[in-house]
């Protein structure tokens, strides 16, 4: 598995008006909404990229004003599912 690692420059972190056991958290539940809106990200993912549940990270969704990416494919597959058939 690949993994990527992004440098903080020190002056942002100490900048962070966050208590330093939550920074870590914080900025990756902001990268993750950010590409999450951008589309860059499926809701899955994003929620992953933010350590956060589906739940908590759609309720976050919904706090920060967050529209769902929602497609008639989405659509289709969710009916389908409901009907027991896949």
């Amino acid at each position: 598995m690949e993994k990527l690692i992004l440098e903080v420059p020190a002056e942002v972190v100490d900048a962070a008006r966050l208590p330093p056991g939550e920074i870590e958290r914080e900025f990756l539940k902001e990268l993750a909404l950010a590409l999450y809106q951008r589309g860059v990200l499926s809701l899955g993912k994003a929620r992953l990229l933010a350590q956060m549940t589906r739940w908590e990270f759609e309720e976050l969704l919904g706090q920060r004003g967050v529209l769902r990416h929602y497609t008639q494919a989405d659509l289709e597959e969710d009916m389908q599912y409901a009907l027991g058939s896949r």
